[in-house]
């Protein structure tokens, strides 16, 4: 029970700390709230998130905020075709000393932060995209056969522009299974762009400040994983994930016929972590299965392909997601 009445507790005032740090961050962005939420979901899971979105949503600023407010040392790279691996991770250059002799010197890349912004990260190529790998897996870089640590904690907040624009390639899947979350950024309706316009267009604008320290969402995370979940939500995870694969024993007629490959176990892992997070920042001590629904989404679309045959009639993925956790939520309600 001591135990039991400290983790309540300590998630109590994890709760109005979130509270303080989204109002901070809705100073400078406006009309996002489901934006910024998966945002905080994604920092307080430990994870990556790729936002995507035509260019001019905020994306960048809202990663320059989130930087801000949650106290992280912060570094930008623009993503552009001619980026190389080494302008992300770094290099050793040959040094003279002033006796004559030479050494290599390390010299650490932009990727040595607490909070990256990978931007358009989709404008370079495949080999490029690939640098962070390891370190969105493993937290550290090998490096002329030298494994270096990153800083902690440490995330990759990457900003997308759709597939369909000129000058982009696609991720690749393995990195793509790294990203905790995807997170469209759509058009704001036009109240909200009405207080964009008034806001961002005077004299001053309003600032955000700093909430949290790196050490304070480092020990948010370990409060979430310590959050308690029940078996229900486990099982409504398993069946959400595992229904997506194409050809498994619980998958539906829709998926089978649409989808080419579903999420793998990291999925599942990811709509564990989000769903306890999504909790506390609505002010729950467990999630519910409300929680895993509404992540279902942002966790699965990037982790699955639709067919080629489904492509060319049409579907898309979005609709195929949908319809599994439709089925998912009679299931549980008849239960």
């Amino acid at each position: 029970m001591p135990d039991d009445a400290a983790l309540l507790d300590e998630i109590e005032t994890l709760g109005h700390r979130l509270r303080e740090a989204k109002d901070s961050i809705a100073r400078r962005i406006l009309g996002q709230d489901t934006v910024v939420d998966l945002a905080l979901i994604t920092l307080l899971c430990g994870g990556h998130g790729l936002l995507v979105g035509v260019p001019g949503l905020a994306k960048t600023r809202l990663v320059e905020t989130l930087s801000t407010v949650m106290g992280l040392d912060g570094a930008r790279i623009q993503f552009t075709p001619d980026l190389m691996p080494a302008d992300i991770l770094g290099s050793e250059v040959l040094e003279g000393s002033a006796d004559g002799s030479r050494a290599f010197r390390f010299i650490e890349g932009p990727i040595f932060c607490q909070l990256l912004m990978a931007d358009e990260i989709n404008r370079a190529s495949p080999r490029t995209q690939s640098a962070l790998l390891q370190a969105m897996q493993e937290k550290e870089v090998t490096i002329a056969g030298e494994r270096r640590e990153l800083g902690a904690p440490f995330h990759v907040l990457a900003t997308q522009n759709p597939i369909e624009q000129e000058g982009t390639y696609p991720l690749p899947e393995a990195q793509l299974d790294r990203f905790l979350l995807r997170i469209d950024v759509d058009y704001p309706d036009r109240d909200t762009e009405r207080r964009i316009l008034l806001a961002t267009t005077g004299i001053e604008e309003a600032q955000s400040h700093r909430v949290f320290t790196a050490g304070d969402l480092v020990a948010a995370q370990r409060s979430v994983r310590r959050m308690p979940v029940g078996e229900a939500i486990v099982d409504l995870i398993l069946d959400l994930v595992r229904a997506c694969r194409p050809g498994g024993p619980g998958a539906p007629d829709i998926v089978n016929e649409t989808v080419s490959w579903g999420p793998g176990p990291r999925a599942a892992q990811a709509l564990m972590l989000a769903a306890r997070a999504r909790a506390l920042l609505d002010g729950r001590l467990a999630p519910s299965p409300g929680d895993v629904t509404a992540l279902a989404l942002p966790v699965l679309e990037h982790r699955m392909a639709i067919s080629f045959a489904a492509r060319a009639r049409g579907e898309k993925l979005t609709d195929v997601i949908k319809r599994v956790v439709e089925n998912a939520d009679r299931v549980g309600t008849a239960a």
